[in-house]
Parts: C-alpha cells; sequence; structure tokens
C-alpha cells in the first residue's frame, strides 16, 4: 500500500539556487511515504495535533473528491510517531478525456504543503515527479503558494482574502467599508433572517440557487454526488455549516462554509438575483463571521478571486481582510518544466454555458467535472 523513499539532505545550496535545482541534489533522510489518508482511522485527529492544517488536508475531503470524481487519493507523507510532521495531498486524476495527472488538490482553492522543516520540500517535489513519470501523469500541479517554488514561473494566480476572526464584533464591523455597514443593516431591516445548520435539507436549499447562480456564471453546477458527499463527509462531521438567508419561508441566498481546527473557508455561495436588493449576501457573510468568531475560530479565507473578476474584488474589499496573491504551479513531465497557463482557455466555453438550459447544465455537470479537476 505504501511507497517510500530515503533522501539525504544537502545543507550546501546557494541560498540563490531555484528549488528545481535543489531538486536534482536533495536528499533527505525523512522517510516519505504515498498513502490514502481514509485508511488510517486517526488521520484527521493526528491533523489537529500535528499543527497548521486546513479542512483540505482532511480524511474527509479526500472522501468527497474520491467518492464524487473517482480520482486516487496519492497522499506524500511523512510522520513522527504519532503526529504527522510533512504532507503534500495529492489526487490522481485519470481521464479518457484529458489525460492522467497528479493535482494537490482537485476542486480546492488553495492546499498548502505541511512542511515545518523547508529543507525537505525540494526531496518531496522530486518524489512526485518521479512518481509522475512512473504513473504517465502528464504534468502535476500543486495549488498552493511560495512553499513549492517562488522561483518557478506561476501557472495561474489568483486573489485570495483572509479575515482575523479574533476580534471582538465591534471591531469586526467597525472594519467594514461603510457602504457594507449599510447592506447588512438594510437586510436587517427588511426582515431578511440568516440561520446556519448542517442539515441534508439546508444543503438541498443551497443545490437548488447553486444550479440558477452557476447558469448565471456560465458554469456548469457540480453533480449531486459530490454534494451528497460534502454531506455525509464533511458536514454531517461537524466540517462545515450551511447559512441560509430567508425571508420568511422562501431560502433567498445560501453559502457553504468548511472549517477545520480553528481556521474557517468560505466554499460556495449562492443566491436569487430578485431579491438582492435586499443585501441577503451580506447578512450571511456577517452572521456568520459572529456565528465562528463566538465559537473561538480565528481566522476565514473568503477564497480565491481571478484577477480580472473586478466585480468580486470590489465585494471581498469591502470585508476589509487581508489580500495576498498566491499562484499554483504546474510542473509537466514531458517538458520538464514549469509551465504558464494560455489567458485564453476556457473563454469560449464559459460564453456558451452560460446559454446551455437548467437541466442539461446539470447533465454536462455529472460528466464532465471528473475530467476537469
Amino acid at each position: 500500500m505504501g511507497k517510500s523513499t530515503n533522501l539525504s539532505v544537502s545543507l550546501t545550496y546557494d541560498p540563490k539556487t531555484t528549488i528545481m535545482e535543489k531538486m536534482r541534489e536533495s536528499r533527505t533522510s525523512m522517510d516519505i511515504q504515498i498513502r490514502d489518508p481514509g485508511r488510517r482511522s486517526d488521520w484527521d485527529a493526528s491533523l489537529l495535533d500535528s499543527g497548521d492544517h486546513c479542512v483540505f488536508h482532511t480524511a474527509a475531503w479526500a472522501r468527497v473528491l474520491e467518492t464524487a470524481y473517482r480520482y486516487k487519493p496519492r497522499y506524500f507523507v511523512a510522520s513522527e510517531g504519532d503526529r504527522i510532521g510533512f504532507l503534500m495531498p495529492m489526487m490522481e486524476v485519470r481521464s479518457a478525456l484529458t489525460g492522467r495527472r497528479g493535482v494537490s488538490l482537485p476542486f480546492t482553492d488553495q492546499c498548502p504543503l505541511f512542511a515545518p522543516s523547508g529543507d525537505i520540500v525540494p526531496g518531496a517535489l522530486r518524489m512526485a515527479i518521479d512518481e509522475a513519470r512512473a504513473r504517465k501523469w502528464r504534468y502535476v500541479e500543486w495549488r498552493d503558494d511560495a512553499s513549492v517554488d517562488p522561483a518557478a514561473p506561476p501557472w495561474e494566480s489568483f486573489y485570495v482574502h483572509d479575515i482575523d476572526l479574533g476580534r471582538t464584533e465591534a471591531d469586526l464591523f467597525a472594519g467594514l467599508t461603510e457602504s457594507n455597514r449599510r447592506c447588512i443593516k438594510k437586510a436587517a431591516r427588511e426582515g431578511v433572517c440568516v440561520t446556519h445548520d448542517r442539515t441534508p435539507e439546508a444543503l438541498e436549499e443551497f443545490c437548488k440557487l447553486n444550479l440558477l447562480t452557476r447558469q448565471r456564471h456560465g458554469i456548469p453546477p457540480q453533480p449531486s454526488s459530490f454534494f451528497k458527499g460534502l454531506q455525509e463527509f464533511v458536514i454531517a462531521k461537524d466540517y462545515g455549516i450551511v447559512a441560509s438567508a430567508r425571508i420568511g419561508q422562501r431560502t433567498v441566498a445560501s453559502a457553504v462554509f468548511l472549517h477545520f481546527g480553528k481556521d474557517v473557508v468560505f466554499k460556495y455561495g449562492a443566491s436569487d438575483t430578485r431579491y438582492q436588493h435586499l443585501r441577503p449576501n451580506n447578512l450571511i457573510m456577517w452572521e456568520t463571521w459572529a456565528w465562528y468568531a463566538g465559537r473561538g475560530f480565528a481566522s476565514m479565507s473568503l477564497g480565491r478571486t481571478e484577477l480580472d473578476n473586478e466585480g468580486l474584488l470590489r465585494y471581498k474589499r469591502t470585508w476589509g481582510g487581508r489580500e495576498r496573491l498566491i499562484g499554483y504551479r504546474r510542473y509537466d513531465v514531458r517538458k520538464d518544466a514549469y509551465v504558464r497557463k494560455d489567458p485564453r482557455d476556457g473563454s469560449r466555453l464559459t460564453r456558451i454555458f452560460a446559454r446551455v438550459p437548467v437541466r442539461l447544465a446539470r447533465i454536462i455537470g455529472r460528466l464532465a467535472y471528473r475530467h476537469v479537476g
């Protein structure tokens, strides 16, 4: 089941040397093995004991991707007793349409390596590329920031926004822009009510709105198997909540938040545009901040944003968080090099999907998603 390697670390690198050059020379004494987190019953508990991990490192998230899309977990792990000393999550995507590749991780905004000691990183990257060649992957993609190779050109870049929840509610509210505070107050005056729960019914209501929202943005909805797994493996196990905004008995906006340890991720949002003037999305975010802050959570990520999505960037900036630029990095095995994305990729498909009927979009999502992770 496990594959291991023993590589020795040379400490004689020129500090200006890139990680790619270090990879060709490096060896580490730490024993790295390739594991399936679902086969270790104490995986998530071990993450909590080991340090700075996020929900995307958990066995729960791996199970969602595995069951919905039939990806194969290939997690690069080094243990220190019962603790995890190094982790590079990886899923093998196998598709007759788009080929084989390793992705860390599909449908994940950001999946940083867990590497308290940076010395192990070059050897681990070398092992991942060796694995890619052995398993005939087209490429390896890390959805991380600078911990992979800051000198390498990014395949694609995004903004992320982080919110410090370790403040009083008054300080959190004061950190918002004036326009955002007005929107929140307006929603409350208009009778918008926000609830938080983990029921299948709440997620089902989200899915109805998500179908319409995705069509507006020209993106097929995820298959029902994905949300079934999200409910079973993540939300039902208290790794996530559904926040719903209602007017009377009608759900007019909904959002999915995931959490692990002390950190929260805003993962999905959906709404009915007929009620947008009531600002339910603003109230959802604010009430959910307060909900998590009151339970001792430390931070929330608002997820990734494309660099040219000015509307979404303006909205996220109204929340007053810390804005960071992150890069995904893709190593093309055939070219033996990091590569950049053609900025034209995907734009034509987005325009087409925006015109597809809802029923057809649902079928496309069910068939297509496992091939594009």
